[in-house]
């Protein structure tokens, strides 16, 4: 398969900065194709210009900026991203991506006769997620509901194929992890992707 890995931390001695490199490796043993798209290293503008705004429900929308991520998107069997939650998001650079590159006309079509979008990455067989929270799983999902789980998997997930297959880990209470724990969670994060 031909896997893109979206990474999102400013910081290459990162923990998720490791997953993101264990990722890689466990996918290219796999035999398959890696695209490694490190947000950051690339210096990613997450802003979205107002022609691409002005131009979002125009029924062509202008990706002239995002071509070669679009063109990414549009040829990929399978996505994983790799990114933290603060405050229980996705960071800045890794939403400006969601908003600028998952747009019309890449991601979905708008359906003018009922307001709906109509998923355009019916190709994508895999959508995967590996990130980590500072807070504890009840934190997360029962005090504040979990929004960034329910963005990937109810808003971007839904993009692709009807049945793509899925996965979400994530290491919760980061800030009170150990080097066992992390330790732990990047064990299962290779076994995960080593069946791929």
């Amino acid at each position: 398969m031909r896997i893109q890995v979206v990474h999102c931390h400013p910081l290459t001695d990162s923990y998720n900065h490791a997953l993101f490199q264990a990722i890689v490796t466990a996918l290219e043993q796999g035999g398959h194709e890696v695209i490694a798209t490190d947000l950051y290293r690339e210096e990613f503008a997450p802003a979205m210009s107002p022609r691409e705004r002005r131009s979002y429900h125009s029924g062509a929308y202008d990706d002239a900026a995002v071509s070669a991520y679009a063109e990414t998107l549009r040829r990929i069997d399978g996505i994983i991203f790799c990114f933290p939650h603060w405050w229980f998001s996705m960071p800045a650079v890794l939403k400006g991506y969601v908003d600028r590159v998952w747009g019309p006309g890449i991601a979905f079509e708008h359906d003018p006769a009922g307001g709906r979008i109509v998923p355009s990455l019916t190709h994508v067989r895999l959508f995967g997620v590996v990130t980590s929270y500072g807070s504890p799983w009840w934190v997360t999902r029962l005090l504040a509901g979990d929004p960034g789980r329910k963005v990937m998997m109810r808003a971007l997930k839904p993009m692709c194929g009807k049945r793509a297959r899925s996965f979400y880990l994530a290491h919760y209470d980061m800030d009170r992890s150990t080097a066992a724990s992390r330790q732990a969670f990047v064990e299962r994060v290779r076994a995960v992707v080593s069946r791929i």
